[in-house]
C-alpha cells in the first residue's frame, strides 16, 4: 500500500459539507483515510476573488496507482459540481490535488507529483506539515515543516475549524 497526501478546496457553495462530502468519496473509492489536517480558510491564490477558500490536507493509504487516484479525483470533483470553465485559476465548489505519492516524482504533461507548485503555496504546506511535517520533499530534499516556514507567499492562511475528518458530518 501506498500513502497519497491529497489537497481539498473550495470557495463556493457549503465549502464545510462539500469538503466533508469529498473526503466520504476519497475513503469510498480511492483508500482509506490515515491522516486529516485542520481546516483552513485562505485567500485565493492566482487570482481575485472575495470569496475565500477552505483547504485540507488528508493522507490516504491506497493501492491506486498515481494516475488512477488522479481520474477518480476528477470524477470526485465533477460530482460534487466541479465545472471547470477555463485552464485559468477560478472560483469553485471543490478542487483536489494530488500534493505528493509516497516518494516518488513524475513529471508527465498530465501529471506532475510532487505538485510543481506545492513549495510556493502556504494554503497547501500549512494543512500538509501539521500532519506530514517530518516528511522529506522528494525534489528539495528538506522536510516539508522547512518549506512551510519557508515559503514567501504571503497570502491569508487561518485556521478555521480544528477538525478531524472523523468529526465531519457527511449528508447521506
Amino acid at each position: 500500500m501506498s500513502k497519497t497526501s491529497l489537497l481539498l478546496g473550495g470557495n463556493i457553495g457549503n465549502r464545510m459539507q462539500l469538503l466533508a462530502n469529498a473526503i466520504k468519496m476519497i475513503d469510498e473509492k480511492i483508500g482509506k483515510i490515515v491522516k486529516s489536517s485542520s481546516v483552513y480558510e485562505t485567500e485565493p491564490w492566482g487570482f481575485q476573488s472575495e470569496k475565500p477558500f477552505l483547504n485540507q490536507v488528508i493522507i490516504v493509504e491506497t493501492g491506486l496507482s498515481p494516475k488512477e487516484i488522479l481520474k477518480e479525483l476528477l470524477d470526485i470533483e465533477k460530482n460534487l459540481g466541479r465545472k471547470r470553465i477555463s485552464t485559468r485559476y477560478e472560483s469553485r465548489s471543490i478542487d483536489i490535488d494530488i500534493l505528493m505519492y509516497d516518494n516518488i516524482i513524475i513529471d508527465e504533461e498530465d501529471l506532475q507529483i510532487p505538485h510543481p507548485r506545492l513549495h510556493k503555496r502556504r494554503f497547501a504546506l500549512i494543512p500538509l506539515a501539521e500532519i506530514a511535517g517530518d516528511i522529506i520533499h522528494p525534489v528539495f530534499k528538506v522536510r516539508l515543516e522547512v518549506l512551510a516556514h519557508k515559503c514567501e507567499d504571503n497570502l491569508k492562511v487561518e485556521l478555521y475549524e480544528n477538525v478531524g475528518f472523523i468529526k465531519i458530518r457527511v449528508k447521506r
